[in-house]
């Protein structure tokens, strides 16, 4: 039975907090989709999306308008077209993202993940097709996401992948120059990617997954912070029970919202991801929660602990609210869409290597970074690889979405708008990881994959 104090408390959580419904995002299967011609291939895709998720639109915002609860974004992923034109005897398929942007346009939709390929044991044609096709592909369309998996736990580190995508970032970078190199904004490299995750820009929809699925996002920082202001001064484990009981209220509503989602559009539900992403909104900061519990500003010393207590206790909590939990689930640290990690970052306490050591315990990892416009690709991939390491050893998703601005330097700042927000140029190492990174290869899985 739902207590009045309970609608109470989720309302005020809704008007004073910015506890939303980041994402309804709809998965769609293109694996029937498949064509010698990319331009047939094209408009297959167009079709069956458009035919899959005309209603999804619509259907988030009567759901908004009747239980008052705000849907931030509708998003659409799909499959990884590096699958999808296998077939292809194009040389690009660059036609195929195409179609996706126009697909995501007569849908309504914000954003469309899978413009994606899973190369972490190796690289087939479609794969070096689709990855050498994403500078162009994200210049050309608006709402395209791409994302390129190049590691895993039972895998290993493709690093000939990790030296193509350093500089596959740099291209895209320059090919979007004038708007600060937006691209990067829409290009995640992975280690250990999901197949559930509704989040972009790494959303994509696994090839083990229904025709057609809802998965929904869940974000609520400030409503942790908030929760956090009436424990000021209490020990850990009052935090970290605090932090619990928060994360399954919010997980509950974003359950209500799938299980409505799933029913209204016939479409069977997915998971809820529970992660707490934040916004470039003042109290809706990730960085915030970090510093309610005690630390002057975030990226001081003790960081890493209460980010792995918060990152804990928000899956714990929404393991009580949901058995459906999946996608990413935790806590993100984007640089350019927390206000918060942006004052750290411009103070000087928040750096790239504090961020690295972060990752290790928060969802994903190294998130909407600035970095100067002249660090070189091999340096890219350092970073790509690094992270990938982290993800690897310690079984987890890690990521890297970084933008090497052009014509920026250390001081300077990007601005994207909206969710994306603005990010001021972090430096980076200066000593050169070329011949590292022209070694190629693989780095061999660690032992502890070796379990059946």
């Amino acid at each position: 039975m739902i207590s009045q104090e309970n609608v109470l408390q989720t309302l005020a959580m809704i008007d004073n907090q910015h506890l939303d419904i980041r994402t309804v995002t709809m998965g769609v299967s293109l694996l029937d989709c498949c064509d010698e011609s990319a331009a047939r291939c094209a408009e297959k895709l167009y079709e069956k999306i458009c035919r899959s998720a005309e209603k999804l639109v619509p259907t988030g915002e009567a759901i908004e308008r009747e239980f008052g609860i705000p849907i931030v974004n509708k998003r659409i992923s799909v499959t990884p077209i590096a699958l999808v034109g296998g077939c292809c005897k194009d040389e690009t398929l660059v036609e195929l993202a195409r179609g996706m942007d126009r697909a995501a346009k007569a849908c309504g939709v914000d954003f469309i993940g899978g413009f994606s390929a899973l190369v972490q044991k190796g690289c087939s044609d479609a794969d070096l097709k689709l990855i050498r096709s994403i500078p162009q592909a994200l210049a050309e369309t608006d709402i395209v996401c791409s994302s390129v998996n190049v590691g895993s736990t039972k895998a290993g580190i493709n690093m000939d992948a990790v030296r193509m995508m350093g500089q596959v970032v740099k291209e895209t970078a320059e090919r979007t120059a004038d708007r600060d190199g937006l691209g990067c904004a829409k290009l995640v490299v992975f280690c250990n990617a999901v197949e559930d995750n509704p989040f972009m820009a790494g959303a994509f929809h696994g090839v083990t997954e229904s025709d057609t699925v809802i998965n929904v996002g869940v974000s609520g920082p400030g409503v942790v912070c908030h929760a956090l202001e009436a424990v000021r001064g209490e020990p850990f484990d009052v935090v970290a029970e605090t932090v619990k009981k928060t994360a399954f209220r919010v997980t509950r509503m974003g359950q209500l919202v799938a299980h409505e989602a799933s029913k209204r559009l016939g479409v069977p539900f997915g998971i809820v991801d529970l992660s707490l992403a934040p916004t470039p909104a003042i109290g809706d900061s990730v960085a915030r929660i970090l510093e309610e519990m005690g630390l002057e500003t975030c990226g001081t010393h003790g960081t890493t602990a209460a980010l792995a207590l918060l990152n804990d206790a928000v899956k714990k909590g929404g393991v009580m609210a949901s058995s459906n939990v999946g996608g990413l689930s935790g806590a993100f640290i984007p640089v350019s869409e927390d206000e918060g990690m942006i004052a750290a970052a411009k103070s000087g306490v928040l750096c790239l290597d504090k961020l690295e050591a972060m990752t290790c315990v928060c969802s994903v990892g190294l998130d909407m970074i600035a970095v100067p416009g002249d660090t070189p690709a091999e340096t890219l991939s350092a970073i790509i690889a690094d992270e990938a390491a982290i993800g690897m050893i310690n079984n987890k998703t890690t990521a890297v979405r970084i933008i090497p601005a052009p014509g920026k330097q250390v001081g300077d700042a990007v601005t994207f708008g909206g969710l994306l927000g603005s990010a001021p140029v972090m430096p980076v190492h200066k000593e050169s990881a070329v011949e590292f990174i022209q070694r190629g290869g693989r780095i061999p899985a660690p032992i502890h994959s070796l379990k059946n």
